[in-house]
């Protein structure tokens, strides 16, 4: 049984899109990304979950610091737990200058994908999810909360 967060779309489906790849940049900032570009705060396409993405030992990570009541309370039904402080992304790793691999956790399946993200510029990236590598995926397009604070490129 899957949950859904505001606007009808299930939260696995939303953080499993948070890997991937979109067929639009949504971005009205069209500087071209640098690596460092990832780091900061996210917000997935309905707006229900914001997720930091920044530095952890030698990979990338990403941990929910916000998210409405809603996705929040579908959480809480699956496992009791919170879903704001939950480490959402894993062990990612730079593949390009601008895409990175990894794992995502799906709180309300309780289980961790395969995942994928690319810088589209500044204020965009793509991300996908997939049940296996290459199969049963899901994407979607993010967009930077607080473009003004966007990093100007700092080194992976």
């Amino acid at each position: 049984m899957s949950r859904r967060i505001s606007g009808g779309l299930p939260l696995a489906a939303a953080v499993l899109a948070l890997l991937g790849a979109a067929s639009a940049s949504l971005a009205a900032d069209a500087t071209p990304p640098k690596p460092g570009d990832i780091y900061g705060v996210w917000r997935n396409p309905k707006g229900s979950v914001h997720i930091e993405i920044k530095p952890c030992e030698n990979r990338t990570c990403g941990y929910v610091v916000w998210a409405n009541a809603d996705a929040r309370a579908d959480v809480k039904k699956k496992n009791n737990q919170d879903l704001v402080g939950m480490q959402l992304l894993r062990d990612f790793s730079a593949t390009d200058p601008n895409e990175w691999k990894g794992r995502v956790f799906v709180p309300d399946l309780d289980m961790t994908f395969s995942g994928q993200v690319k810088l589209l510029d500044r204020v965009s990236l793509k991300a996908k999810g997939c049940l296996l590598p290459n199969f049963l995926c899901k994407s979607q397009t993010w967009t930077r909360v607080d473009t003004a604070t966007a990093p100007t490129g700092h080194a992976l």
